[in-house]
Order: C-alpha cells, then structure tokens, then sequence
C-alpha cells in the first residue's frame, strides 16, 4: 500500500508501510550495512555444550569488508582504567564495545551472551590466564570471534603460546589502536 508523502488518508501511519518518498523502516534498519555482504545481526539458539550459547546465523566470512560496519567488540582486562581506554580509543574508531569483563569467568559469559566480532583479551587474569580462555572459546562449537591478545609486557616473554593458541594475534596495550586492531580482524 503506497501513500503520497504526508498523506496518509486519516489513517495513522504504520512503520510498515511504506511512504512514497520516504525510506521504510526496514530500509532505515539496514542503513550502515554492506550491502554486498548483508551482514545482519541475526541469531539463531543452536544445541551447544555451552548453557546459552548463541551463534549468527550468516555462514559467510565473519567479517565484513566494508570499514564503515562497526564490529562488536568485548574487552577482557582486570585493570578498569585500561577497559575505559580501550573502550573511549575503540569507541573513536568506530567499533561497537558490546561488553567489558575483568576475569576469565565473565569473560566467557560475555562472550557467549553477546557473541562478538572480536575479543580483546589480557594475557593475565586473576582466575585464569587468556590462553585458557582462547582453549575454552576454541573447544565450543561455533563461530569464534577474532581473539586478539593484550599485555603490558612483551610478546617475546610468552614464547610459543601466543603462536599456538587460537588468537589472531599479540596487541601491546601501548600500541592499542583502532587501526592497528581492524589490521587482526581484516
């Protein structure tokens, strides 16, 4: 059913009709999306090994080409005045902090809740360090965010475990960057 902008022929107007010279709400929804990949936020509750597991339901690469479509973001840190600046440097380059944790435990709840594009992860947590949650993450079934691991210390004091653990990579919390993380997830 189509109406002339403004008028409306003394029927209210819905949100799903759809007004001549006006974009429809579902169009207005999908603005910010690539339309190539059509990366909608959808989810479906699959059987999982994990209570309240969620997965997306795209089956396409999870990551969208288009640098203007936020990724979600969660950030693992038991310093809160590292997670309020990543979360103000992230925020600034476009990303979507969907979550903050300070310990394993609620980092996994975290994730699982909110199913992220990406994970940023300290290395030393005090329940349990971000090796183990990358080996947790790892053994659920679904899609895994991008884990990109954090520290204050160097990546050379961890030796091989960065390079054997699911992680995408080693970020340097004073090399944290919107750009230099969009490199890992790219």
């Amino acid at each position: 059913m189509r109406f002339p902008a403004g008028a409306t022929g003394g029927v209210p107007a819905k949100p799903h009709v759809e007004v001549e010279g006006e974009a429809s709400t579902i169009v207005e929804a999908l603005q910010g999306r690539c339309e190539k990949c059509r990366m909608l936020r959808t989810y479906v509750r699959p059987p999982s090994s994990h209570k309240g597991g969620v997965l997306r339901t795209t089956t396409k690469a999870p990551f969208c080409h288009d640098p203007f479509v936020a990724h979600t973001v969660v950030i693992v840190d038991d310093h809160p005045s590292f997670r309020a600046s990543a979360r103000a440097i992230l925020e600034a380059s476009e990303f979507e902090i969907v979550a903050e944790a300070s310990d394993g435990a609620a980092a996994l709840a975290a994730v699982a809740e909110h199913c992220p594009d990406v994970v940023l992860l300290d290395v030393q947590l005090p329940d349990m360090t971000g090796f183990e949650i990358c080996d947790l993450l790892d053994e659920e079934s679904g899609r895994l965010p991008a884990i990109v691991l954090t520290s204050s210390r160097d990546q050379a004091d961890y030796g091989d475990l960065v390079e054997s653990s699911c992680a995408r990579g080693f970020l340097a919390k004073a090399e944290l960057s919107g750009e230099a993380l969009a490199a890992f997830v790219a």
